[in-house]
Parts: structure tokens; C-alpha cells; sequence
């Protein structure tokens, strides 16, 4: 009975899928107006191609947005240092520029299709791809399926759930099951991923640990390092990163509390950098003076909050400061990546809301490199007490780098995991050299 479900349910998926196919249009162009599209390239989301397949085996990756892009780019290069194409595929346009400037110009970027049969069948039938390889959690029920009835071996890397999805998943254990068992391999990030992908269906199931680990830490402007730090001078800073409505609000309370005493410069770095405007106006209407990154504005005596609302900076931010809280944590839900601020030398806060990286959070917190806060009183305090300490601090920031050096080792065991899949693609390559057609 649960067999039939699943594909009545998925056959109605693809019903209502192809009958809302022409309607997208709009929907896209209202994304691009919110600079979430490329207008330019809108095609590729309706799996038109705009750049030529090469001959020989190719590999098709699969990453959302920017922190997937970042995890996948040390498994994209090891699969084209073996003479095997690579098209990656990511949904956001942050993505598409991290992708431009991480990966060679031999890589193939397209905008991922919709999960609509048309689009999705489309782009099959021109890249051909040999293997799917899809990045964390994206789980689009088409593409899963068009990929299955082509028998293309599909392999999920650095797998993870969160709580929420898999509350949904087991509701619907009969449509997860049809779902999952097209997955050739799932590599998880953690033992609580993995038992999570096997309960709802998948097989084979591994654990590598996750990808983020062994990414190299983010790029800087070292011009713009340069700059600020000689205008920072012996200031004190921390910075609140990742953050989400009304994190950068209690970001300014913290600032308002120790301005006094340290002579603070408060450094927040939203999530969604379009939101600069908005956040601004807050801020100054709580009598805050705000320099901002995309205006280049100095950092003066008066200025009192950074406003880092560029994309693809972090590596600047995290390196004018030692002290980091991640948002996403206090008042959004889930948490954000803790590993970029441990990388780069800084002692974590967070909140308690950090289920999508729990495993993270608790390896940083006991090995002490990251403390966890209630509310924003506790973050007011745990920031003052690490700018004064300094011998805390640093412990912190050495217990954080060590840490991220032990965890390392995702990589490699993800390329032995995917070895049965690549090895004969590479044998192939070497049989026929990759030309463009």
C-alpha cells in the first residue's frame, strides 16, 4: 500500500509540476528583480544550456548556495585532476561568483533547472551527465527521479538533516522511501546524519565528517586588511556574523553596554547583505553611526558599528577581530557555519539555536573554543569578559584552530567513498581526451 502511494503521490507531483511549467516565467522575473536571478542567464533555469558539452565522461555537481559551493570545490578539482568534466550546478547568484572566482575556467557553471520534468529532462538530454553528485541536503523529488529512470548513479556528499526535516520526512516514510532508494551512496556528515538517511530509506550509508573542514579558510583583500587595521589602530572589535532579524538589533544593545569601558567597534555581517538599508536605518535610529562596506566608508573615532553587507567577504571581517558570535542562533533558528571564525582565529559565541550544526558545536564547545548564550544579556557579558581577558581569548582561539585541524579528513574519505563511481569515469577519460564539441 505505502509502495502505491509514493507513486501516486509522485506522479501527481510531476502532473502538477508540468501544468505550472509555463507559469514560471513571472516567478523568476520577480526573483531576478530582487537580484536573486540572473536575468541573463534565465534559460538555464528552464535547463536550456548556454555553453558546450564536452566530449567524454562528465560529472554533474550539484551545490545550493555559497556554503555548498565552498565545501564541493576541493571534491571538484580531485574529479577534474583526473581528465573527467565537471558541470556544476548552484541556485543562487552569490554561488555562481564564488564558483567563478574559486574554480578553473575549465569548469562548466549552469543555474541549476527547476524541479520540473520539462526543464529537469532537458537538461539531461543535453549534458549527459555519467554521475550526480548533490551537495548537503537538497532533495528535489523530479530531478531524483528523472535521474533514477536514466539509471545515473546519484551520490548525496557531505549529507546532512536537520531536526525539522526529518520531523517531515517520517511523517511521510512511504514517499521518503521511494524517494531515497535512488541514491547509489549517501555520505554523511555525522553518525546522527547517517542513522537519520538510513531510517528513511537510503542504503549505502557512510560517514565522512563534513567537507567545510577541509575548504581553505576565506580570501581576503589584503589592501583593504591593510586599511582598516590602520584605521582601527588599538580599538578593540568583535564581530556578530551571520545574522538574521533581530540579531543585529541585540548587536547594537552589546555595542551600547560596552562602548564605554572598551572603546568598542562592533563588526555585524548579515546573512542576507540586501537587508544593509534596513539594518542601517535600525541602527542609526538607535543613535549608532555606521560605516559601510559597500560605500567604503572609513572607519573614523565615531564610528561605532561596520556594516560588512557585501558578499563573499568574510575572510576581511573575521581578520579585524578575535572574538565572533555566529547568528542565526539567538533569535533565527538552525545556526550558521562556526567553522570559518575557528579557521581564522577567533573565540566563538552562538546562541543555543544550532541544530543544523550541532555535531560542530559541540566538538568547538568541548574542546572549549566556543561557549554557548541565552539571551543577549549573556552575549553582552561573554563578549565583554573575552575582549578584557586576554588570556582566555587566546586560549579560545587555539583550542578552535586545533580542533578544525583534528576534524579534518572529510575529503579524502569522501573520495574513497565516490572511487567505485569516479575510477571508471577516469579510465574512460584517459581512453578519450575531453574535447568541446
Amino acid at each position: 500500500m505505502s509502495g502505491l502511494l509514493a507513486k501516486i503521490a509522485l506522479s501527481t507531483y510531476r502532473w502538477v509540476g508540468t501544468a505550472m511549467y509555463p507559469f514560471v516565467w513571472g516567478y523568476l522575473a520577480m526573483r531576478a528583480a530582487k537580484g536573486k536571478e540572473d536575468p541573463k542567464r534565465k534559460q538555464e533555469r528552464y535547463g536550456y544550456a548556454s555553453a558546450p558539452r564536452p566530449q567524454g565522461p562528465l560529472v554533474w555537481f550539484h551545490a545550493a548556495s555559497v556554503g555548498e559551493t565552498n565545501a564541493v570545490v576541493p571534491l571538484i578539482k580531485e574529479v577534474s585532476r583526473r581528465g573527467v568534466s565537471v558541470v556544476l550546478t548552484t541556485g543562487t547568484t552569490t554561488s555562481a561568483r564564488v564558483a567563478a572566482e574559486r574554480l578553473d575556467p575549465g569548469i562548466i557553471h549552469q543555474y541549476v533547472p527547476l524541479d520540473f520534468k520539462p526543464a529537469v529532462s532537458r537538461f539531461l538530454d543535453y549534458w549527459e551527465p555519467d554521475l550526480a553528485i548533490i551537495a548537503e541536503s537538497e532533495i528535489w523529488p523530479m530531478t531524483i527521479m528523472e535521474l533514477g529512470e536514466r539509471h545515473i548513479p546519484q551520490v548525496l556528499v557531505n549529507g546532512r538533516i536537520s531536526d525539522r526535516t526529518f520531523g517531515r520526512w517520517k511523517k511521510r516514510l512511504w514517499l521518503a522511501d521511494a524517494l531515497f532508494e535512488n541514491l547509489a551512496l549517501v555520505i554523511a556528515q555525522s553518525e546522527l546524519d547517517a542513522d537519520r538517511f538510513r531510517a528513511l530509506g537510503a542504503l549505502p550509508v557512510m560517514v565522512s565528517g563534513n567537507l567545510k573542514v577541509d575548504t581553505d579558510a576565506p580570501a581576503y583583500d589584503a589592501e583593504a586588511l591593510r586599511r582598516y587595521r590602520a584605521q582601527l589602530g588599538p580599538r578593540k572589535t568583535w564581530a556578530a556574523i551571520s545574522t538574521f532579524d533581530g540579531e543585529e538589533a541585540a548587536a547594537g544593545i552589546v555595542h551600547r553596554a560596552l562602548k564605554e569601558r572598551t572603546g568598542l567597534l562592533t563588526i555585524i555581517v548579515p546573512r542576507h547583505p540586501e537587508r544593509g538599508d534596513q539594518i542601517e536605518a535600525m541602527l542609526v535610529g538607535k543613535g549608532l553611526t555606521v560605516a559601510r562596506r559597500t560605500r567604503n566608508d572609513p572607519l573614523t573615532a565615531d564610528t561605532d558599528i561596520f556594516l560588512g553587507d557585501t558578499i563573499g567577504e568574510m575572510g576581511l571581517y573575521l581578520r579585524l577581530t578575535e572574538v565572533a558570535f555566529v547568528g542565526r542562533s539567538l533569535f533565527g533558528e538552525g545556526g550558521q557555519n562556526p567553522l570559518e571564525p575557528a579557521m581564522l582565529g577567533c573565540a566563538i559565541l552562538s546562541g543555543s539555536n544550532v541544530q543544523n550544526f550541532r555535531d560542530t558545536y559541540q566538538t568547538l564547545a568541548k574542546n572549549g573554543s566556543a561557549k554557548i548564550v541565552r539571551d543577549v544579556e549573556m552575549l553582552a557579558k561573554g563578549v565583554n569578559y573575552l575582549l578584557v581577558n586576554d588570556e582566555m581569548r587566546r586560549k579560545m582561539i587555539d583550542a578552535g584552530q586545533e580542533t578544525v585541524h583534528e576534524m579534518r579528513g572529510a575529503l579524502s574519505a569522501t573520495v574513497r567513498g565516490l572511487e567505485p563511481y569516479i575510477n571508471p569515469l577516469t579510465v574512460k577519460a584517459r581512453l578519450q581526451p575531453r574535447k568541446e564539441t
